[in-house]
């Protein structure tokens, strides 16, 4: 790095994603700081989707301090979208509830944290509540191998209260102080480069992106690649959905008018012309074209295969649905994905969907029009819509269940010994035997095993048990048969009794 490069360097705000178990108050923790430290009268017309924003703090010295927080979802089926958020933030927040301690999900987001190597805080919620317990939380924190300070380790750990407030400033406070360590820097005068958080199609604006720039400066006229992806930046909007003429690094940003959705978690650059932009796309599909061929995964003619298109409101929760997918497991119905998109269902997807095998489309927070929904129904392709993402893991491993081939499967009830023949009739034999397992019944139907090999199968049609007539006879019990087979029956060949049930 040159003097001169060396000289733009400044201190850049820290990136943070709180992070930890779904009932443990993350949420709660980020409305508190949002809410709190946004000084803006639109913070509460916040729109979902932009899942970062900007606070300021001001600090114990009096100074005003900017932090941008990621908001991942709690819930499993997003651990793609927790471990981006690790990827791109500078600090993680591990919260762990003082009631429950640390849950299986706490260790899952752990992971994620550890994976990236993120520096991280634990943030031991919920201390107002009755039955709180910070010491048995800390001692289930190291039961767990996290070593926090004052129990062996070095990882900062601050009680706090996102209900009261109690204790949030000292947590800002140490995220000022574990990014201070880590000596974050940023250019402010290269171009800008970043990563994709979240990426959707906008009915009226078109295909949007929210995108966090890790280094250097957007401004309008400039253009965006994310892959072989472009935008030029005639509209950028920050958190607050307004429209700004340029942003820096550690800003989370709104960049509207991609020519192709950008994958979610990838990164970005940024250029002064279109034509510079065009030859970082050219060597990227160049450095594409030339990867080894990867050879199309033969179907299995022995497996069924279940083709299914995913339509969402969102690129993150495609992610999320390929989560439940992968969940589901059959040996004998494989869930092919055909493709994945985002925005409503159309007369294009169904077409798509349509053939031999129609696809199933799985919907998520996303809407069909009537034409496509006739389309769907004259063209044989079953469309479901969710709105919650494990129904529709529940509703798919159901139609897997349904789905799977059937088999029948004799279920053996009693084994027998046949001691003596009496008399044979034509295919009616009368013989005396043993019940070695089980219980025999008039009409059961029985192999007759000679040796290990099963030689045919017979029926028997009477019993009798000490020369009485009996509709059963139990297990260590001797008694005599009529037994009906096309087979011969031998002394010391052995008879089955066996229902057949579907499996």
């Amino acid at each position: 790095m040159t003097q001169d490069k060396q000289n733009n360097l400044i201190k850049r705000p820290p990136i943070v994603c709180i992070m930890g178990h779904i009932d443990h108050g993350k949420s709660t923790i980020l409305d508190y700081i949002r809410n709190t430290n946004i000084v803006d009268s639109e913070a509460g017309g916040i729109t979902q989707r932009i899942s970062a924003y900007e606070v300021i703090h001001k600090t114990p010295a009096g100074t005003e301090e900017k932090i941008t927080f990621l908001d991942t979802p709690g819930h499993e089926s997003f651990g793609a979208m927790r471990t981006c958020g690790s990827i791109i933030a500078d600090v993680a927040i591990l919260v762990v509830s003082a009631e429950d301690g640390v849950k299986k999900q706490t260790t899952e987001a752990l992971k994620c944290i550890q994976k990236t190597n993120t520096p991280f805080i634990v943030a031991i919620n919920k201390i107002d509540k009755p039955d709180a317990n910070i010491e048995r939380t800390k001692n289930s924190l190291v039961e767990n191998e996290i070593y926090i300070e004052g129990y062996g380790g070095s990882i900062p750990c601050v009680p706090i209260s996102a209900k009261t407030g109690q204790g949030m400033d000292e947590l800002l406070d140490m995220i000022l102080l574990v990014s201070e360590m880590a000596d974050l820097k940023g250019d402010p005068t290269k171009s800008a480069s970043g990563i994709i958080l979240e990426a959707h199609l906008d009915k009226q604006k078109g295909i949007t992106a929210v995108a966090i720039i890790k280094d250097g400066t957007l401004k309008n006229g400039m253009y965006v690649v994310c892959g072989d992806r472009m935008a030029p930046t005639r509209i950028i909007e920050n958190f607050l959905s307004k429209k700004v003429t340029e942003a820096t690094f550690s800003s989370p940003v709104r960049i509207i008018g991609f020519d192709e959705l950008p994958i979610v978690g990838e990164s970005f650059s940024s250029y002064e012309n279109k034509k510079d932009a065009e030859n970082e796309i050219a060597i990227y599909k160049e450095t594409v074209e030339k990867c080894p061929f990867k050879k199309m995964e033969e179907e299995n003619p022995d497996e069924i295969t279940i083709r299914v298109m995913i339509k969402a409101e969102v690129a993150g929760a495609i992610d999320a649905i390929e989560h439940e997918i992968n969940k589901i497991k059959s040996e004998k119905v494989k869930i092919k994905i055909v493709s994945k998109s985002i925005g409503d269902i159309t007369e294009n997807d169904v077409k798509l969907a349509s053939g031999r095998n129609p696809a199933i489309i799985l919907g998520f927070a996303t809407k069909i029009d009537s034409t496509s929904k006739d389309l769907a129904e004259r063209s044989g392709v079953e469309v479901k819509i969710f709105d919650i993402i494990y129904k529709l893991g529940e509703w798919l491993e159901e139609t897997v269940t349904h789905r799977t081939p059937k088999v029948m499967v004799d279920e053996v009830m009693a084994k027998i010994k046949v001691l003596k023949v009496f008399s044979v009739m034509k295919d009616k034999y009368i013989i005396g035997g043993r019940v070695e397992s089980g219980t025999i019944n008039v009409g059961q139907d029985a192999k007759i095993i000679r040796g290990d090999v099963e030689i045919g199968i017979g029926k028997i049609k009477e019993l009798q048990q000490q020369k009485e007539k009996t509709s059963e006879v139990r297990e260590g019990v001797e008694f005599g048969c009529q037994f009906k087979s096309d087979i011969e029956i031998l002394p010391g060949d052995k008879l089955e009794t066996f229902k057949t049930t579907e499996k």
